[in-house]
């Protein structure tokens, strides 16, 4: 009876201390993919901005990100980001530096939350007989 007890006793204790939130910084963004859609392969540099808050209760600060191709350039706060603020990371992909065709590209964001990595990503079609459709 008391090993039930004790395991019971266990078992709350678990429970209760995974349910507390979690300390330190939290990257939240408000989103964190997009989708170009058809583009022309020689018409310029596409950008695009992804916002983030730190809604932790520390500093978030960025390690480093690495991107899937050096098609792309990434700008970004190299200061941490106190809590409550908000911080941008900005890509900018070069159509022109790849083949034409569907590109699905990915940057891992190193940071100091207890995720450590975090994931955006950026898509589209760059075409080389673009020809810019009617709406």
């Amino acid at each position: 009876m008391k090993k039930l007890l004790l395991c019971l006793l266990l078992a709350v204790v678990a429970v209760s201390v995974s349910a507390q939130p979690k300390k330190g910084p939290r990257m939240v963004f408000d989103r964190t993919s997009h989708d170009f859609g058809d583009v022309p392969r020689k018409g310029g540099d596409l950008i695009k901005e992804f916002r983030f808050v730190n809604e932790g209760d520390a500093p978030l600060v960025i390690k480093k990100i690495t991107k899937s191709c050096s098609c792309m350039t990434v700008t970004y706060s190299r200061k941490p980001i106190k809590p409550g603020e908000a911080g941008v990371i900005k890509i900018k992909y070069e159509p022109h530096k790849v083949e034409a065709g569907i590109f699905h590209k990915v940057l891992q964001i190193y940071n100091n939350t207890s995720d450590k990595v975090r994931l955006i990503t950026i898509q589209g079609n760059s075409m080389d007989d673009f020809k810019e459709r009617k709406r």
